[in-house]
């Protein structure tokens, strides 16, 4: 897969679980895909903050990207 294939995987993830994140005030932005393995993130809003962002991160935007992009290891949240 290429760079641009798997981006494009990885957005249509995102973009899967963003109504989620923003229903609670927040959003969820793509920085970068390093070495084909490692989504970085950065949350947004009050996904910032919120004391179960780690939780999130995990159990549902991870899960979410490796279903639509199984080559992806790990899902890593950038502060702002």
């Amino acid at each position: 897969m290429t760079t641009k294939e798997l981006t494009i995987k990885v957005e249509e993830a995102l973009n899967e679980i963003r109504p989620f994140l923003q229903n609670d005030g927040g959003d969820i932005s793509l920085i970068s895909i390093d070495e084909g393995k490692v989504v970085n993130v950065q949350l947004q809003g009050a996904c910032v903050g919120c004391s179960v962002n780690q939780m999130t991160l995990k159990s549902g935007v991870e899960m979410t990207i490796k279903k639509h992009a199984p080559q992806i290891e790990k899902v890593v949240s950038l502060s702002q």
